[in-house]
């Protein structure tokens, strides 16, 4: 697995629980690659396809906002279930900002992507990533997540993922300490404060976060499966200040308990990626359902505000 990229190389490694030909089929297939591509509250018109060597992709991503994003795909190679080379941001008036190459192999039913952006300089590079990273598109990878379990399972995820300069080591004890805990994961804005319990197996920890001006709730988090340093479950449910079961304070629909599996992984010579699946567990409406989907994009902006102030305090070096 090449995880070592070149000063102008941006790379993405994503592991799918899907065979190749799934994976491959939602990558070139327009209806199905329209569920999927581009950030979070995106969606994509395609107008004409040709999957093969100097064949184009014409498509307008539609932003959030209203505002069309023109895009002129070229393809250069394109080995079914294996690779694709092609160009990508160009427009009828604008040069292609990258060049990508993206590899696919299978390992036990399972696909591993690996993508590669090779732009000019090392200086491209840096402002590209920081205009992704801003502008949500690593989420279209998430959303690749959602959609292939959806498609195999019938399961509704939420899926993230957030890479970052140390070691899993040190990232999965952020998670499992409770005095670095407490310092990053509350949205931004609030503070919490664990009352009771310890993060273990088959215990619980009930806690309370808070502004301090109008607005304070109470969890629990059960943990299910703890392995250093690799993955982490454990449900979390709303409650009221005697740990009782509670809704949650300003969502009156919503699911009563969220599943979270959280998985670590090595990346790069020094660094790691955290992949957090959300999904509702035990009972649930169909409603409640649909509320949790509908919500997946601010569940983005949490979370990574959650992650911008994990990254502030992880040690350097």
């Amino acid at each position: 697995m090449f995880d070592n990229p070149k000063p102008n190389e941006i790379y993405i490694c994503r592991v799918y629980d899907a065979p190749i030909a799934v994976v491959w089929d939602a990558w070139t297939d327009t209806e199905k690659v329209a569920q999927w591509w581009g950030p979070r509250g995106f969606t994509l018109t395609t107008h004409s396809k040709e999957l093969r060597p100097g064949g184009f992709w014409n498509y307008t991503m539609h932003g959030p906002d209203g505002t069309d994003y023109p895009n002129r795909t070229v393809y250069h190679e394109v080995t079914p279930r294996r690779k694709l080379v092609y160009d990508h941001g160009a427009t009828a008036d604008r040069a292609p900002l990258f060049r990508v190459t993206v590899l696919f192999s299978e390992n036990d039913g399972k696909t591993t992507m690996e993508m590669t952006m090779a732009l000019a300089t090392a200086e491209q590079a840096a402002a590209t990533r920081k205009f992704v990273k801003e502008a949500g598109g690593n989420a279209t990878w998430d959303r690749l997540a959602e959609f292939l379990e959806k498609q195999n399972s019938s399961r509704d995820l939420f899926v993230i993922n957030r890479s970052f300069e140390a070691s899993k080591e040190v990232v999965f004890s952020m998670w499992t300490d409770p005095g670095h805990f407490v310092k990053w994961l509350p949205p931004a804005g609030f503070e919490m404060e664990i009352l009771e319990g310890e993060i273990v197996p088959g215990s619980s920890i009930f806690f309370r976060t808070s502004n301090n001006k109008d607005v304070t709730m109470y969890a629990k988090m059960s943990y299910q499966a703890i392995q250093s340093p690799d993955f982490l479950v454990y449900e979390q449910a709303f409650c009221n200040e005697h740990g009782e079961p509670g809704h949650h304070p300003s969502l009156p629909i919503w699911p009563s308990t969220i599943l979270t599996t959280i998985r670590f992984f090595d990346e790069g010579p020094h660094g790691s990626r955290v992949n957090v699946n959300w999904e509702p567990c035990g009972k649930f409406t169909a409603a409640e359902v649909k509320a949790f989907l509908n919500l997946r994009s601010s569940m983005t902006q949490g979370w990574n505000g959650s992650f911008d102030k994990l990254e502030a305090i992880l040690p350097v070096g």
